[in-house]
């Protein structure tokens, strides 16, 4: 890349909507999102690195946890999502996904590719932030803190053998609630029963494992209804934590191959998310690279 193509592919300045014009425009769906949903604050664009049209932050687990903490003291309402590859890819077509990632207040790197890319453009500090690695660190360091968590997402079976261990493995811990939604688009009546049972709780993290991109639209759709410090979209992470999911070993995920071993592991399921999307990204990014702009935009 040359050096004009490298400063393309970082971020400054006051926000998303000055540094990633949209050469779609914003259409009545994107407003829709980012109007009534994303009512968390303006998006940050400063330390972001644009990968294909989306704003990533550098960062590693540390900083990440520190954010959250910082915002819990602040009593902020805010979402995290934290961006692989498949959601790179998605974002690309799904013009509510790439908004959503763009107006989150953090925006992690969960996948080795985006982290070689910010180290590429400069930004040496950037390390991987993966679902489970957070809810793990963020259900530690919150124990002397007395952080309230609620779960989300999946199966029943899954959340009770998730909450279990969790609590097994960080004694103290305080689960406020748990549910696990039907596989169906909710009726009004039920979004609203979900936002008050949670409110109720008081929970201050809501651990949403509903998968990419599901989960972002929830989030977005329920920030800021939601009395909780963070919706933090988590995927797999329960799965892994409940044990009903194996995981690659420590190897595989710090040299970019635990999409490689989850393949293995689920090819049914798998495949097309891992092959199709893994080659439409290395398309993506030539393109970028060649033209020397940005890939799919927004605001």
């Amino acid at each position: 890349m040359t050096n004009s193509q490298l400063n393309l592919a970082r971020t400054g300045g006051s926000g998303l909507g000055a540094e990633f014009p949209s050469p779609y425009g914003r259409n009545d769906t994107e407003r829709v999102v980012v109007e009534e949903g994303a009512r968390s604050g303006q998006p940050s664009g400063s330390g972001r690195v644009n990968i294909l049209g989306v704003g990533a932050m550098p960062l590693d687990l540390d900083k990440a946890v520190a954010m959250l903490e910082q915002w819990r003291v602040e009593g902020r309402r805010e979402y995290v999502c934290l961006i692989s590859v498949h959601g790179l890819v998605v974002a690309q077509r799904d013009p509510i996904v790439r908004s959503a990632l763009n107006h989150c207040g953090l925006a992690a790197e969960d996948g080795m590719p985006l982290v070689w890319w910010s180290r590429l453009t400069g930004f040496s500090q950037a390390r991987r932030v993966c679902g489970s690695d957070l809810l793990d660190e963020v259900c530690a360091s919150g124990v002397p803190r007395n952080y309230r968590h609620y779960f989300y997402g999946a199966s029943p079976r899954v959340l009770e053998l998730l909450v279990d261990r969790l609590r097994r493995r960080h004694p103290g811990l305080i689960v406020a609630g748990y549910r696990s939604p039907p596989f169906r688009p909710l009726t009004a009546a039920e979004q609203a029963e979900d936002i008050g049972a949670i409110n109720e709780a008081r929970a201050d993290f809501v651990w949403v494992g509903l998968g990419m991109p599901k989960q972002e639209r929830w989030m977005v759709e329920h920030v800021g209804k939601i009395d909780a410090t963070a919706l933090l979209g988590v995927g797999a992470a329960f799965d892994f934590h409940a044990g009903t999911k194996p995981r690659a070993p420590i190897w595989m995920q710090r040299s970019g191959l635990e999409w490689l071993f989850r393949l293995v592991s689920e090819p049914r399921r798998l495949a097309h998310r891992y092959i199709i999307d893994n080659a439409l990204f290395i398309g993506y990014t030539l393109r970028q690279i060649a033209k020397g702009k940005v890939h799919a935009q927004d605001q």
